[in-house]
């Protein structure tokens, strides 16, 4: 299985803004600019993540988009479907006609497998993920990189 390019960026992006979520909406703009993402590209990944109701806009000045619910309620599985991308790696998308109408020899090796990879992406929330000390340290990297306001990302202990 080969996640593609629009799964991958979906997201990126979305880790992105629920870095920067704390700090207002965020622009498509900014985002392009420190994850290398085409700015139109991002505009129709985020059309479809606001059809699914994971981001909202805001208008006006210092608009631009935030989550639409928090962090810790987005999976990263969530994203994936969200912009019509799968997790399923048998060759027949999960129908068990891949050999000639009928199941192949490995079609449940491959369907249990995509279970797999589907249960463990539904695992990990934007808000996990984003507040990995490895993750934390890239995205100040490419803040200080594209000239953005760095955001302090590590949670104070309660």
């Amino acid at each position: 299985m080969k996640l593609s390019t629009k799964g991958r960026y979906a997201v990126t992006a979305m880790l992105d803004l629920a870095i920067h979520d704390k700090v207002g909406p965020v622009t498509l703009a900014d985002i392009s600019v420190c994850q290398g993402i085409s700015l139109s590209y991002l505009e129709q990944l985020f059309a479809k993540l606001r059809k699914e109701n994971l981001v909202e806009g805001v208008r006006g000045p210092g608009g631009g988009y935030r989550l639409a619910k928090p962090a810790d309620q987005i999976t990263v599985a969530q994203i994936i479907t969200a912009v019509d991308e799968s997790v399923d790696v048998t060759r027949c998308n999960g129908q068990g006609d891949c050999q000639d109408g009928e199941r192949c020899l490995t079609h449940q090796l491959w369907d249990d497998l995509s279970h797999r990879l589907y249960s463990f992406l539904d695992g990990i929330t934007l808000d996990q993920f984003a507040n990995r000390p490895d993750v934390q340290a890239v995205a100040e990297r490419q803040d200080k990189a594209g000239r953005r306001q760095v955001v302090s990302y590590r949670r104070s202990a309660a």
